[in-house]
């Protein structure tokens, strides 16, 4: 029986290829002061209240260019940036998906986060 699929290249074993057909995503790491953190509570517009893994609550907002793109509720995991100026603020600027939160995991870059709902 002859498939309809045309022809496939043979996929590598560490290709990105690989990771898209097993369901891996690579997860994007904090780079320089870039923080991870756990959404806490709402606060109305486009703020929100973070709890980063450096143990700091920071008062965070969505910046106007990803505010369509990232629907954000509390519990969520995101990528935050402080304020150079002023450290008890920031801006969220990546949301997590479930299977990089994994690999965060394993990493132990969220063993810092003790958030209970």
């Amino acid at each position: 029986m002859e498939n309809n699929f045309g022809d496939f290249e043979e996929i590598k074993e560490n290709s990105p290829q690989l990771e898209q057909v097993q369901g891996f995503a690579r997860a994007r790491m904090p780079r320089g002061t870039e923080k991870i953190g756990v959404i806490l509570q709402r606060l109305g517009g486009n703020r929100m209240e973070v709890l980063s893994t450096d143990g700091k609550t920071r008062n965070c907002r969505v910046p106007g260019r990803y505010k369509r793109k990232l629907w954000l509720r509390p519990k969520d995991t995101v990528l935050i940036e402080p304020w150079p100026d002023d450290n008890e603020k920031g801006e969220v600027i990546y949301k997590y998906s479930p299977t990089e939160l994994t690999q965060l995991r394993k990493r132990g870059l969220l063993d810092s986060l003790k958030v209970e709902f």
